[in-house]
């Protein structure tokens, strides 16, 4: 019978590999150091130099003060230079993170305690909501990070742990829980875990209402054990405890299909022939404006998580000139991405004024939003991606006539009906 191998002990406290959470082994995988003694010997090295390596390696910090945090007025104006109308949504944001810093520097002993001011935001696809999200992280001084609900299931089953959006926020802290514990979590598509149906069902819905009562003690704060490499993969992993009472939640979803449920709500209230001033004045065209918590409820969303997201907001359908500025003045704006593609080879690129309509009034036309200008560009502009690279070409100019006859090529009417 063979000898049964030897089990790899750390060489500094002599603990096997079974005892502690890693080992990790020396060039010469003869000898090897645990990750409990790696951490000692970081806390005795940072003691010896009288410092703290911590807050070397995270430059980001909360303000001492007030006076040292953006105002909402300079939030919103930060988010002005890369997304497009919306202001409603950009100031309900930048009041809730203005907010969540008064929160962060309020102190222990205050007699008033101030609550968590979790967002949900409303509109139709391409409209900015994730765009949002990924702009105002790029002037936060806390932890940021933005995560997919669509992944999520109840613990037990195929998909995600709810406690994953906690270890995407530990990975942006670097592992460090007092940063994490301050920061802001985006959970992007909440409106694809609504309840499927109020008719009960043999099967469970795990991926719908399973996943909302999971998320409720994360929204409303509590300690929440979190794998640090995620859930399931890693079973003997050690949970890291983090709480989540001053993490602020921001939520977006498209809801399709609740522009029909706010008609509803909205008709009911008209009776017969009588009919009052104030529903001649309702925009039919954007039902979206009028969302109440009563439509999320009736969309999916279970009471609870409703109630754990107080401030609700939508954001607006772009209209042809909303969509004409997305195309041309942000920062990041889809011409000037390609305008910079091109330039890195040497070759200046144009596009004329009546090609940018048109490729508006296609954005329109299939209903795609702003994230559809980008495929629509992306159609029209891969053939010269393609080939003036390999050309001694210097500019280029895309024109109307150009523009149709690449989409026409391309087939894309065809591709998204």
């Amino acid at each position: 019978m063979p000898a049964k191998p030897k089990e790899p002990k750390c060489s500094y406290c002599g603990r096997g590999a079974s005892q502690v959470q890693a080992l990790v082994p020396a060039p010469d995988q003869k000898s090897y150091i645990c990750t409990d003694c790696v951490n000692a010997i970081h806390e005795m090295i940072v003691e010896y130099n009288g410092d703290t390596l911590g807050e070397k390696k995270h430059s980001k910090h909360i303000g001492k003060n007030l006076a040292e945090v953006p105002k909402p007025a300079a939030i919103k104006a930060f988010l002005d230079q890369y997304v497009i109308g919306q202001d409603d949504a950009k100031k309900y944001l930048s009041v809730a993170v203005y907010n969540h810093y008064k929160r962060l520097l309020q102190p222990d002993n205050d007699d008033v305690d101030i609550e968590k001011s979790n967002i949900i935001m409303v509109g139709p696809t391409g409209t900015g909501k994730t765009l949002l999200a990924k702009t105002i992280a790029r002037l936060l001084d806390v932890p940021f990070t933005i995560v997919d609900a669509t992944v999520l299931t109840q613990a037990g089953y195929v998909g995600e742990d709810i406690e994953s959006l906690l270890t995407r926020l530990l990975q942006a802290a670097d592992y460090d829980v007092e940063r994490a514990q301050r920061g802001i979590v985006f959970i992007d598509e909440i409106d694809k875990i609504a309840r499927k149906g109020d008719n009960p069902s043999i099967t469970r819905d795990v991926s719908g209402e399973g996943v909302q009562q999971g998320l409720l003690k994360l929204l409303e704060g509590s300690i929440v054990n979190v794998p640090p490499q995620g859930g399931r993969k890693h079973p003997e992993q050690r949970m890291i405890p983090v709480d989540t009472k001053n993490i602020l939640f921001i939520c977006g979803g498209a809801f399709d299909g609740i522009e029909q449920k706010i008609a509803h709500r909205m008709n009911t209230h008209v009776v017969g022939y009588s009919t009052d001033a104030k529903h001649k004045r309702i925009d039919k065209k954007d039902f979206m404006r009028y969302v109440a918590p009563q439509d999320l409820k009736s969309f999916g969303l279970i009471p609870e998580i409703i109630g754990r997201l107080p401030i609700l907001t939508h954001l607006e359908p772009l209209d042809r000139d909303a969509l004409r500025k997305v195309l041309t003045e942000p920062k990041n704006a889809i011409t000037r991405q390609y305008k910079k593609l091109f330039e890195m080879d040497g070759i200046k690129l144009d596009f004329e004024e009546d090609a940018l309509d048109y490729i508006v009034d296609k954005a329109i036309e299939y209903k795609l939003g702003a994230r559809g200008l980008r495929s629509i560009v992306e159609s029209i502009m891969v053939d010269a991606m393609y080939e003036l690279p390999s050309k001694n070409v210097k500019d280029f100019t895309v024109t109307r006539e150009y523009a149709a006859k690449k989409i026409e090529e391309a087939h894309f009417e065809a591709m998204v009906k």
